[in-house]
């Protein structure tokens, strides 16, 4: 599992353009997808905080929160921009940050309210995708818009699903461009 930062110092153009969209609208914003305890999907507005130290989120007392705590698994979408269909997207596992100095640091940064029951969270990086889609007239007459180019990487080292299937990504047809990132192991 990648941290955030591991992440973009591998692919620093792909997480430039995630981070962009996730704070299009200043502090962070996305909408944060769970695993309930029956197996289920619950999806939730969360404010992520990104900074060069990690993809966070201040999760208060919610089902969202014992989603976490019970199962780390996550998927992170931006919210969509007003003039275009462009997203990214991150998935990985979440796991909450106990240090008190880091937490008051970034409690400063994402300006949680100190009275709030909220925990932090660090996610990881397992899988994150930017979709870009051409604005304009790019389209001849009577065809439909162009391909989006869409970036995708995969941490190498996350571990697989058994049978060697993939991590799920949303599925964005032949446009979809794998990339590996081959760091070195530690």
């Amino acid at each position: 599992m990648a941290s955030w930062s591991e992440f973009a110092a591998d692919e620093p153009r792909l997480a430039d353009g995630i981070r962009l969209l996730m704070q299009q609208y200043g502090p962070g914003f996305g909408y944060l997808a769970t695993v309930r305890a029956d197996g289920g999907p619950r999806v939730h507005p969360v404010s992520p905080v990104i900074t060069d130290e990690g993809l966070f989120c201040f999760v208060i007392d919610s089902p969202k929160r014992r989603d976490l705590e019970r199962d780390g698994r996550y998927a992170l979408h931006s919210f969509p921009p007003e003039d275009s269909d462009d997203e990214a997207y991150v998935a990985g596992r979440a796991r909450p940050v106990t240090d008190q100095a880091r937490v008051a640091r970034l409690a400063e940064i994402g300006r949680a309210a100190p009275q709030v029951d909220w925990r932090l969270f660090e996610f990881t990086v397992d899988v994150a995708m930017l979709t870009r889609r051409a604005h304009g007239g790019s389209s001849a007459p009577g065809e439909g818009p162009g391909r989006p180019a869409v970036q995708v990487w995969l941490d190498p080292l996350a571990a697989r699903p058994a049978g060697g299937a993939s991590v799920d990504v949303p599925d964005q047809g032949p446009a979809r461009r794998a990339r590996g990132a081959h760091r070195a192991a530690a």
